[in-house]
């Protein structure tokens, strides 16, 4: 497919795998960021490929995957609610709350319905002014201003019925929160390439410098997280601790600075809930008080919803973090699956458990186990 199969040539690979394996003189272990990119590794076979000590942890890259129950069980109880048109991204729908699901909700009948950008809930505001209209706003920052837009443009028009329900999280504060773990055994990161085309990378140089480890930009194709995990592994065997960028069609340093002067005119940043990982200081963000009058969560405070905890047997924490694979999780691909989920890594298509499962996979990555026993 044209602008696909270049960056999944099968010879470049090959030669790219070689000079990983002569670069590499020691175990490295690294995490990707974004869950696109842990599909591509476990679709492709990447992380079984590496050479021999070299493990990829899959971290928590996937917004859909840590959003709160809480957030959950909220944007349930309000697309329930009587008078309300509920939007969302699809992948939002099977999303498990605490006892149902989008998706059921809109089958008893609840007004959900599935939009492709969040101004398509502001056309729909604006087309049925006597319906509350809400948009789901989930994702890392790349996703932020096109929400920050709608919140715009409904100001502009003046409109009364629309409202965003807010779960946005920020990608450094949990780069930050995996490092000062003490049992954290991360040397380096592959940086989501769609959040820095947004934000640039200049947020990461601090981290890169305070915790001594490589940061790479990265895209999402076979090429470009094989030459990621080369230009990483190359830092650490020269001592370098440093920002790269792999991703160069798409990132810039300074990133779009238009995108985010539109995520700070209508957002600041939040302490935010982590499904499956807990509060995370300013780790989200959450609308300005001049446009709280946007806020689902404000303008439906009336709305009950009830919280459980997780199954105890999901070990999405431990996932999540790269502490665990998903095949050492009891309840992997036997009550926990992608049709009947029971924690985070599971409940998107992006989450690192889908992707185990979508795979096939039944066994620990050959590189992993050969990094655990050697």
């Amino acid at each position: 497919m044209k602008y696909l199969d270049e960056y999944r040539d099968p010879a470049l690979a090959r030669r790219l795998l070689a000079e990983l394996g002569a670069v590499a003189t020691r175990p490295w272990h690294l995490m990707e960021v974004c869950g696109g990119q842990t599909h591509t590794l476990v679709r492709q076979g990447i992380d079984e490929l590496l050479p021999a000590g070299i493990r990829m942890i899959h971290g928590p890259g996937c917004p859909v995957c840590v959003t709160p129950i809480e957030t959950i069980d909220r944007a349930l109880a309000i697309a329930a609610a009587p008078g309300v048109v509920f939007t969302s991204f699809g992948d939002m729908l099977r999303v498990p709350g605490t006892t149902t699901s989008l998706l059921q909700v809109k089958a008893a009948g609840g007004d959900v319905r599935v939009v492709y950008s969040p101004a398509d809930a502001v056309r729909i505001a604006a087309e049925e002014p006597d319906k509350q209209v809400v948009f789901l706003a989930v994702g890392f920052e790349t996703t932020a201003p096109a929400n920050a837009a709608a919140v715009l443009l409904a100001d502009e028009l003046g409109l009364e019925n629309f409202s965003i329900l807010v779960s946005h999280v920020l990608v450094p504060p949990a780069l930050t929160t995996i490092l000062d773990d003490p049992e954290c055994v991360v040397d380096g990161f592959l940086t989501a390439g769609h959040v820095c085309a947004v934000m640039g990378w200049t947020e990461y140089e601090p981290i890169a410098e305070r915790y001594r480890v490589p940061l790479v930009v990265t895209g999402f194709e076979p090429l470009d997280l094989l030459e990621g995990i080369l230009m990483a592994v190359r830092q650490l065997e020269e001592g370098r601790y440093e920002v790269e960028n792999q991703y160069v069609r798409a990132v810039r340093r300074g990133g779009n600075e238009i995108a985010q002067d539109t995520i700070r005119r209508v957002f600041q940043v939040s302490d935010r809930i982590w499904r499956g990982i807990g509060t995370i200081p300013a780790s989200g963000l959450a609308l300005a008080p001049e446009y709280e009058r946007f806020d689902a969560a404000v303008k439906f405070a009336d709305v009950s919803s009830s919280v459980d905890e997780l199954p105890t047997e999901c070990i999405a924490g431990q996932i999540l973090t790269g502490a665990k694979l998903p095949t050492d999780c009891p309840a992997y691909g036997t009550r926990c699956t992608p049709m009947h989920p029971l924690g985070a890594p599971m409940v998107s298509s992006e989450g690192t458990c889908a992707a185990f499962h979508t795979a096939g996979r039944t066994r620990p990555p050959v590189s992993a186990a050969a990094s655990a026993t050697g």
